[in-house]
C-alpha cells in the first residue's frame, strides 16, 4: 500500500484553513455580536470578509497556476 503524502498534506492544510475560517467568523463575530450587538456584528463580518478576501484571491491564483502546470505536465 502506497500512501500519497502530498495529497494527505494538501487535505490537512485545507482542513486547517477551513477550521480557522470557521473559528474566525463564528466565534469572532459571535463575540462581537454578544458584546456589541447586531449592527457591530454585521460590520465585523464585513471587515473580516474584506480582510480574508485578498488571501482567498491569492490562493485561487496559486491553485490556478498549479492546475495549469499539472495539465501541461500530463501532455
Amino acid at each position: 500500500m502506497t500512501r500519497d503524502l502530498r495529497k494527505y498534506a494538501r487535505q490537512t492544510n485545507v482542513q486547517l484553513l477551513v477550521g480557522f475560517l470557521l473559528v474566525l467568523f463564528i466565534i469572532g463575530d459571535g463575540l462581537i455580536y454578544f458584546f456589541y450587538g447586531r449592527q457591530s456584528a454585521i460590520m465585523g463580518f464585513i471587515c473580516l470578509g474584506a480582510g480574508v478576501a485578498p488571501l482567498l484571491i491569492i490562493g485561487l491564483i496559486l491553485w490556478g497556476m498549479e492546475w495549469v502546470v499539472e495539465k501541461a505536465n500530463r501532455e
